[in-house]
């Protein structure tokens, strides 16, 4: 027959692995609910150098716990750990519990009693975790410090829901268009010391679907999205679609430079576009072509081949992007219409020659404003501001005027003013042929405001001067003649 004494160890100590079992399955942090599988983390998205990430809940500041001392009632209780980490228990005074697991807490607290009882059974149960501070660096709308919320219980209602890395990026505003979102690095401190880092391929859960790239938080994560070091036109449109980028509906501040008509910054906004400064042209979003449209559209020699987008990024360096809306409007790829972003400079270059054909074919798409407006003053029948489709030439604005006054006209060269983008002026002799057709010599492409002027032939110049002279007489004449018919 046992010894009576020797069946209560035994049965205390079966009991106690129990309860320990017990209250390590109903604790979130050891709940499968809670646990990151390692195995749903792809190798590749872990350095080789780096172990897959820990997944352990650690305690810290704010948790409430309920610490367990099996067979003495008196001494468990619930604690509201402080921010230091540290929670005052009967008989033992002050355990820091902060970074640790439920499990090595429940270790260290037992350590503390083994002073004082004789084989203590502890454990630890967390009731209430702390909310989550974490960390957002890189690429995103908003970097910062960030305390995320928990959804769900906790303890006696274990189902609670930790916030995920992209739960992170969609309160940080999303990811910018600059972003790398195949090098997403998550960063995890290790106990009370050590960091681990596990890099995310973000796109890979665009494409497949794989959650296990979206790996629950944990108190203290940093998330750092890095910037691209190259530049992929399609990716990038499917980057903006996804839901941790950023807000497409939120305007932002564009700076268009160069051969557009009205330079200059603008707020870009998605919804409704224009055709140009004129016909309605459907919805769309915060592209390039809505920023020309905004400035004016692009002028006769703009050169929509060589379009440069420079665009900031968080490291403090700047990415350049090609375009080629030529390619846009030939083949339809509306890859090359790049969404934009705040502080985006939009770069439109001068072409070193102008092909006829194609002028005429870019005035009727929406990158050129509807009309423009041409002044032609001087000796044509209709003097004034007549308008023109956009790359019309001089001799469309000398017919649209109405034509020389062939009385008076000097017809063979007139005199074209043009108000530069700086601000400079500059005047041309153009020698006017209405035999040729677009060319820079005698029908060039007018841009909007350009100014032409028709002076006098000789002979309205004389005649013009002669009658200067003989107005003075003809005046004296003509009172004579009113006080003569007097009497």
């Amino acid at each position: 027959m046992l010894n009576t004494g020797l069946l209560k160890i035994l049965i205390q100590s079966s009991l106690g692995v129990v309860f320990l079992t017990a209250v390590n399955v109903a604790a979130p942090s050891a709940s499968l609910a809670q646990r990151q599988p390692v195995s749903q983390i792809p190798p590749t998205t872990t350095p080789a150098a780096s172990a897959p990430i820990d997944t352990n809940y650690t305690l810290g500041g704010g948790d409430l716990i309920r610490v367990n001392v099996f067979e003495v009632p008196e001494y468990t209780g619930e604690y509201q750990i402080p921010p230091g980490g540290s929670i005052n228990l009967p008989l033992i005074g002050s355990v820091s519990v902060l970074g640790l697991t439920t499990e090595q807490a429940a270790d260290e607290i037992a350590q503390r009693y083994a002073r004082f009882l004789k084989r203590p059974l502890i454990s630890v149960n967390l009731l209430s975790p702390r909310p989550i501070n974490i960390f957002v660096a890189g690429e995103v709308t908003r970097p910062g410090a960030y305390t995320l919320s928990l959804q769900g219980g906790a303890g006696n209602n274990p189902g609670v829901q930790y916030p995920t890395v992209l739960a992170a990026l969609t309160t940080a505003q999303g990811v910018t268009l600059a972003a790398d979102v195949t090098q997403v690095q998550l960063r995890r401190k290790l106990g009370r010391s050590g960091e681990q880092t596990v890099t995310l391929n973000l796109k890979d859960l665009i494409q497949t679907g794989r959650i296990g790239q979206d790996i629950t938080l944990r108190d203290g994560d940093t998330i750092v999205v890095p910037t691209a070091t190259t530049f992929n036109v399609a990716e990038a449109r499917n980057l903006f679609s996804a839901n941790f980028a950023a807000d497409p509906s939120k305007p932002r501040t564009v700076a268009i430079i160069g051969e557009v008509n009205r330079p200059g910054s603008y707020l870009v906004t998605a919804g409704s576009t224009t055709g140009g400064e004129g016909g309605a042209a459907g919805t769309g979003l915060p592209t390039l072509t809505r920023a020309i449209q905004l400035a004016g559209g692009i002028t006769a020699q703009a050169d929509i081949r060589g379009l440069k987008l420079r665009r900031p990024t968080r490291t403090g360096s700047e990415q350049t992007i090609d375009v080629n809306l030529w390619q846009l409007l030939q083949s339809g790829d509306v890859n090359q219409d790049v969404l934009v972003q705040d502080g985006d400079t939009i770069v439109v270059p001068t072409a070193t020659e102008i092909n006829p054909a194609e002028a005429t074919q870019l005035a009727s798409t929406t990158l050129s404003p509807t009309s423009i407006q041409v002044g032609v003053v001087g000796e044509v029948k209709k003097p004034g501001t007549v308008e023109l489709k956009p790359n019309s030439s001089l001799n469309q604005a000398l017919l649209a005027a109405g034509g020389f006054n062939d009385a008076r006209a000097k017809s063979g060269a007139v005199d074209l003013i043009r108000l530069n983008p700086n601000g400079s002026v500059t005047k041309r002799v153009v020698q006017i042929d209405f035999s040729q057709g677009i060319n820079e010599k005698t029908n060039p492409i007018l841009r909007n405001n350009d100014v032409v002027v028709v002076s006098r032939n000789g002979t309205a110049r004389t005649g013009d001067t002669l009658g200067v002279l003989f107005n003075p007489i003809g005046a004296v004449f003509g009172i004579l003649r009113t006080i003569l018919t007097g009497f």
